[in-house]
């Protein structure tokens, strides 16, 4: 009993060895697939960011020409015009500059970084608004509409985009191409050319919306750039003066501060408003069903919780409506909602006058766009009937002209006649040009058969047919 006892401890802790040198392999390659704080070029990288915080000369021309070619993309809707002008603009240096410049506590390199982010903004709008200016194209396109209001995606992007970029720039030998793709997923060109937009045809409501997806898309790439700065333990700026330094420590800590607290109250708030337009959608598709009765349009409103739904045809009872009332107030963060049901057959409800002339006219144009899709493939099947017409027209036979010179080859012909027989297998149908001819009384039976046979062979050279069939009429 003890001998199996003690084999019995042996084993376990064999196990417990093999275990624990199990999870050390896994977390020494986990390690050495996540790092990169060794492969960090940290006085590189100082160099990069500060240099391209620079804008004079050569980054100013670049920037005005690039903001001319995202203006044009977006004035003509063209995704790959204005993906190329992210491309070549250098909007990104300030930006990071002044993550940065927090995270090392470095006061005069975030002051340079405030002053060239400020003049990148100031000439980018005015570059846009001086194209939208004097541009004969000034209707919304769905590019400058894209960027006029942030959503969540937005946010995600430009953290996850700030992160990769400062990460690219601090490696030894900066991937280019990392730093290239940053500069069009976060795309912060086509907000400063619709802010130029907006202010150029006096639509506010475009300016500020742009410029707040422009701020936001900065405030988490300098966000992004502070906390992998920070994370790779980049060396604090030293300063001579012991209370300079403990002021500037100050300073940034409390900047840093500014800039995080309202970053994430930014971010839950556009979570939850995001959270509230999935949730409307998916309770309208999955709840808002009855026979007879579509919903044409709807509104949700997520500072007032007002979610608005206009419904044309057959009229929905009101104890039904009442209990989709009932029901949205189930669904998780919809609990506090308004619903209002708006009906346009009912011209007797009070609900009916509430269907705005937007409406009405969004209804006419649906129902005109769908009776125009019908018309279009109608005349598209009535347009393919006539090719196939025609077809059959130019690839029919020239009976009047072959019959003239059969009757020139062959005189003892006395009637021909033409049609285009259907013959089936029962597993296929073919068409096969058959020619009915009736021959002169006194023709022998053997001349007979030869002449049927030389015409027909005729016949296939005449008329370039694998298959003709000839047929004597009695």
């Amino acid at each position: 009993m003890e001998n199996n006892s003690g084999s019995s401890t042996t084993i376990s802790s064999e196990e417990g060895d093999k275990g624990r040198k199990v999870l050390k392999s896994i977390k020494e390659f986990l390690r050495e697939l996540l790092d990169i704080y060794e492969d960090t070029d940290r006085e590189t990288t100082l160099e990069t960011v500060k240099r391209d915080i620079s804008f004079k000369g050569h980054n100013a021309w670049i920037l005005i020409f690039s903001i001319f070619v995202a203006s044009i993309g977006l004035n003509v809707s063209s995704t790959a015009v204005v993906i190329g002008a992210m491309l070549i603009s250098p909007l990104m240096g300030p930006i990071v500059g002044i993550g940065f410049s927090v995270a090392i506590n470095d006061i005069d390199t975030l002051k340079r970084s405030l002053v060239n982010l400020g003049v990148m903004v100031f000439l980018s709008v005015l570059t846009a608004y001086l194209y939208f200016l004097i541009s004969p194209i000034k209707e919304e396109t769905p590019e400058l509409v894209a960027r006029t209001y942030p959503t969540i995606l937005d946010v995600l992007i430009a953290i996850f985009g700030g992160s990769a970029l400062i990460i690219a720039k601090t490696k030894k030998g900066a991937i280019a191409s990392v730093i290239m793709g940053v500069a069009i997923a976060t795309a912060l060109m086509p907000p400063l050319c619709t802010v130029g937009y907006g202010l150029a045809t006096a639509q506010w409501q475009y300016a500020g919306g742009a410029i707040y997806l422009f701020s936001i898309n900065s405030v988490f790439i300098a966000l992004s750039t502070f906390l992998v700065a920070k994370l790779l333990r980049f060396p604090l700026v030293k300063y001579v003066n012991s209370k300079h330094r403990r002021n500037t420590a100050r300073l940034a800590s409390l900047i840093a501060v500014l800039v995080m607290i309202p970053s994430i109250i930014l971010f839950v708030n556009l979570l939850r408003e995001q959270v509230f337009v999935s949730k409307t959608k998916e309770f309208i598709q999955e709840v808002i069903n009855y026979p007879g009765a579509e919903v044409v349009k709807f509104d949700q409103n997520y500072k007032t919780k007002i979610i608005e739904i206009y419904l044309i045809g057959r009229t929905v009872p009101r104890d039904q409506i009442e209990q989709w009332v009932e029901q949205v107030k189930e669904v998780p963060n919809l609990q506090d909602v308004v619903l209002e049901i708006h009906q346009g057959s009912d011209q007797s409800s009070e609900l009916a006058t509430k269907l705005s002339s937007e409406v009405r006219s969004g209804i006419l144009e649906d129902l005109y766009v769908r009776n125009q899709q019908l018309v279009e493939n109608k005349d598209a099947r009535i347009q393919l009937l006539e090719q196939e017409l025609l077809k059959y027209r130019t690839a029919g036979i020239p009976f009047a002209a072959v019959s003239k010179e059969a009757k020139i080859n062959y005189t003892e012909i006395q009637e021909m006649s033409y049609a285009n027989n259907l013959v089936t297998n029962f597993s296929s149908i073919d068409t096969i040009p058959t020619f009915n001819v009736r021959w002169s009384p006194n023709m022998e039976e053997k001349a007979r058969k030869l002449a049927m046979t030389k015409l027909e062979q005729w016949l296939q050279v005449r008329l370039a047919l694998d298959t003709v069939a000839v047929r004597a009429l009695d």
